[in-house]
């Protein structure tokens, strides 16, 4: 059958698809990724908006938001991270409610290493194909990305478990 709906962008669908399935396989596995921690891509990447969010009064839901992922699956990457020793937690004097996260000195050093080892890796090659793209057409890209990121994440939020009508039966009453 051919699938004559999605015109000629079939190609980038296709595409779009493999990464995703890719990344969806390897997503949770812990690996080393060059350094001497054992961590997933979840884990990394909320070490990285943690970072990047240092000098923000970001919160976690935000960040979690900005990540697309549930605040309890971002929270849980906390807990892995703070207990491999990579992120702090802290509170203000006088408010033990409010908790802060931060990167210790050993994420510091595991995230430098990391970026090292996955731009060598893939990231280099990546970049330079980028540099081949007008900054219009990485716009349009990265709103294409945002777009069926979006979509993923509403129809996962929207989407409810098909109820069906039981009868009681009278002895049930």
């Amino acid at each position: 059958m051919k699938l004559d709906w999605m015109g000629n962008h079939r190609a980038l669908i296709e595409k779009i698809i493999k990464y995703g399935n890719a990344y969806s396989n390897t997503y949770k596995l812990q690996r080393s990724y060059g350094t001497d921690v054992m961590f997933s891509a979840a884990q990394i990447q909320t070490l990285e908006y943690i970072l990047e969010a240092e000098d923000k009064d970001e919160k976690m839901s935000e960040m979690a938001a900005r990540l697309g992922v549930s605040p309890s699956t971002f929270s849980k990457n906390v807990k892995n991270l703070t207990e491999k020793g990579l992120l702090e937690k802290y509170h203000l004097s006088g408010n033990r409610k409010d908790i802060y996260i931060k990167p210790s000195e050993k994420g510091r050093e595991v995230y430098t290493e990391y970026t090292k080892f996955v731009r060598e890796l893939c990231f280099d090659e990546m970049f330079k194909h980028a540099d081949t793209i007008s900054e219009a057409d990485k716009e349009s890209f990265i709103r294409i990305l945002d777009l069926l990121a979006d979509v993923l994440v509403w129809y996962g939020e929207k989407e409810l478990p098909v109820r069906k009508l039981i009868k009681i039966e009278q002895d049930e009453e």
